[in-house]
């Protein structure tokens, strides 16, 4: 039976928490008294993660498990959950159980009075440092601010999207991806249901400092131009400046009052400063350029478990 709902959960080692996850979920989707699937994406876990999703897709007809050669990342585990999803209105959510399963039907209630994403958002957040929370406040005002499609703060992947929206992201094959901000740009009728942000369930985040600064980075980068915007109105008031500064340098020496060679020096500096700068957000879209001129796979699944019909080895 075709079912209602298709949950796509990402995980990457996460062998502490995946059986908490099921039940929580199995018991929640159960209570809606729709067919539903719970789809389990491994993203190239190094702990006991395929395993454990081997052992529940065999164990439970209504749980599918995807396995990637390799580490991929969060946003692109997702992406491929989507892609195999068959319900008609899809959920997405980390195994963590930060993000509550619990909220699932007051989503689906404002997917039946006909909204097509429906987005958790963080009222308040637990289990995370006074520099966390401030950073993530912050950044989605920054966001907000560079970006050209209106980000809604305070919110991550936890939502739920209808067939039409998931079948726009499935033509999207963008590899650089950042899907809170490639939900925003479609548009659709969207709305949100806050909730209390727990703690996690078991384990460590798997965000470490690195995936968060590029996930921020995909971020503006991906959705807005302001950044070069904001180099080419530097340059222009540096040259001015720079120009300012010899003549004044100029006059100086002309009135023999010293040569200004040390305040030369540190002008140079700074603009050497800003040079390299520039270089490097440049160098950042070009780089996202080149990564999409690849053509290579969004990521490739070397295993997949409990769906209706069993394939090889396939690539997206």
């Amino acid at each position: 039976m075709k079912p209602v709902f298709s949950v796509v959960v990402p995980a990457y080692n996460e062998q502490e928490v995946l059986e908490q996850s099921y039940e929580r979920l199995n018991a929640v989707l159960a209570g809606m008294g729709e067919p539903f699937e719970l789809i389990f994406v491994d993203d190239g876990s190094k702990d006991a993660t395929a395993d454990i999703l081997r052992r529940l897709a065999s164990a439970h007809d209504n749980v599918r498990t995807l396995h990637f050669s390799r580490n991929f990342g969060h946003q692109v585990a997702v992406s491929a959950g989507v892609d195999v999803a068959q319900g008609d209105a899809i959920v997405i959510i980390d195994c963590d159980l930060q993000d509550p399963p619990e909220l699932i039907p007051a989503m689906a209630e404002k997917w039946r009075e006909g909204y097509e994403v429906v987005y958790g958002k963080r009222s308040q957040r637990d289990g995370e440092t006074a520099m966390k929370k401030f950073t993530a406040w912050a950044y989605y005002r920054v966001l907000r601010a560079l970006s050209g499609v209106p980000i809604p703060p305070d919110t991550g992947d936890f939502r739920l999207i209808d067939r039409r929206v998931a079948d726009v992201l499935r033509g999207m094959k963008e590899h650089r991806r950042f899907l809170r901000g490639l939900f925003a740009w479609m548009g659709f009728k969207q709305t949100e249901v806050a909730f209390h942000r727990s703690r996690r369930f078991a384990g460590e985040t798997k965000y470490t400092l690195k995936k968060m600064l590029r996930l921020a980075s995909d971020g503006i980068f991906s959705f807005s131009d302001k950044p070069v915007s904001f180099i080419l109105g530097t340059g222009a008031a540096l040259a001015a400046l720079g120009a300012l500064w010899l003549l004044i340098l100029l006059f100086v020496a002309l009135a023999g009052h010293g040569n200004g060679l040390s305040a030369l020096a540190a002008l140079m500096v700074l603009l050497c400063g800003v040079i390299v700068l520039s270089l490097g957000v440049l160098g950042a879209y070009i780089a996202r350029t080149y990564d999409e001129t690849l053509g290579r796979p969004l990521y490739i699944v070397s295993e997949r478990h409990g769906f209706p019909e069993e394939g090889e080895q396939f690539d997206k």
